[in-house]
């Protein structure tokens, strides 16, 4: 398989010094030089050659760094070094398989809100935010390859990738910092739609089960209630009844892995069109419509709305992403 060179995105580069070691038939390969801004500082030297070598394994970046072959003002350090503003990164010559560097195609989605900080956009249903686990690509690829002139681009927080709605990017270290800090302490308020199967009883009710998170045989990551898991909290409040079903506005308390999903089914309570954690012989019967309603071929979960303080100004800021298309369209047949 041909062999590709991994190239370190412009605004990065300062100055390129010829290898003459490692040189592919095609391209010379160089060792790239690095000066650390403002905006790199604080961030560990293995995410930030996560972020500039695009393509590259993980496993393939650790043993560069334990090699020595990564160097910071020409001294060696290890995975856990934080950079520093003003810091040279010696980043060498990367070779991976074409296969591994194949780039993401470009795409932009709803933009909600965007300044020099942020980028807020609207995550259709079915589209991973990142690439993984049997994905090839997601959001954050498809809008790094649409925006190549940006410096810094990195999500906020993560949503299901059948999940629709809110997502948060941040344009600059400053601001994911700020914005981690806010998720951590507390601040930010996140809220979801979802369409529950069954007689939902309570106006408000609380959800408090702990949960653990596990790989299956298959290698697919899961989450249980289970008595020694992660504390999780979530508000559920009523917002319309229908003679099945009932639409509920999630609260987070906490941001575990599918919380939502499971503290809902393990309530009694499945979403309509979960594939994980809902009722699947309810899945097929939703894909075809009835007298009765119409067809839902999605999870119906939807992030319609996020609280937070602006990273820069510390104003309130509440942002909203309506309901899909399809998922009012459905509400609208069971009416």
């Amino acid at each position: 398989m041909k062999d590709l060179a991994i190239n370190i995105p412009r605004s990065l580069q300062t100055k390129a010094v010829n290898s003459s070691d490692d040189v592919s038939p095609t391209q010379e390969l160089k060792v790239q030089l690095i000066s650390i801004t403002e905006d790199d500082a604080g961030q560990r030297i293995d995410n930030f050659l996560m972020r500039i070598c695009k393509g590259v394994p993980k496993s393939h970046l650790y043993r560069v760094l334990r090699s020595g072959e990564v160097r910071v003002n020409k001294g060696r350090v290890d995975q856990l070094y934080r950079l520093q503003r003003d810091d040279v990164v010696r980043v060498p010559p990367i070779r991976v398989a074409e296969k591994s560097a194949a780039a993401a195609p470009g795409a932009e989605f709803t933009v909600l809100f965007e300044d020099q900080h942020l980028l807020i956009i609207d995550k259709p249903a079915g589209v991973a935010v990142h690439g993984g686990s049997g994905v090839s690509y997601g959001v954050i690829e498809q809008l790094r390859s649409a925006r190549p002139e940006a410096k810094f681009l990195e999500l906020v927080h993560r949503l299901d990738r059948e999940t629709s709605g809110v997502l948060l990017l941040a344009k600059k270290r400053s601001a994911l910092v700020h914005l981690h800090e806010q998720m951590r302490d507390g601040v930010t308020d996140k809220r979801y739609f979802a369409l529950v199967h069954g007689d939902w009883k309570n106006a408000r009710q609380h959800v408090k089960l702990p949960l653990h998170k596990y790989t299956t045989a298959e290698g697919e990551r899961r989450v249980r209630v289970q008595a020694d898991g992660m504390a999780s909290h979530t508000v559920f409040t009523l917002k319309t009844k229908f003679t099945h079903y009932a639409l509920l506005e999630a609260e987070l308390k906490t941001g575990r892995t599918h919380q939502i999903r499971v503290h809902l089914s393990a309530s009694g309570f499945a979403i309509a069109g979960d594939d994980k954690y809902g009722d699947f012989a309810l899945n097929r019967a939703l894909q075809k419509a009835t007298n009765e309603r119409g067809a839902l071929k999605r999870m119906f979960l939807h992030a319609h709305q996020i609280t937070f303080l602006h990273p820069e100004s510390n104003k309130e800021m509440i942002v909203n992403a309506k309901l899909p298309p399809d998922c009012e369209k459905f509400l609208q047949s069971l009416r």
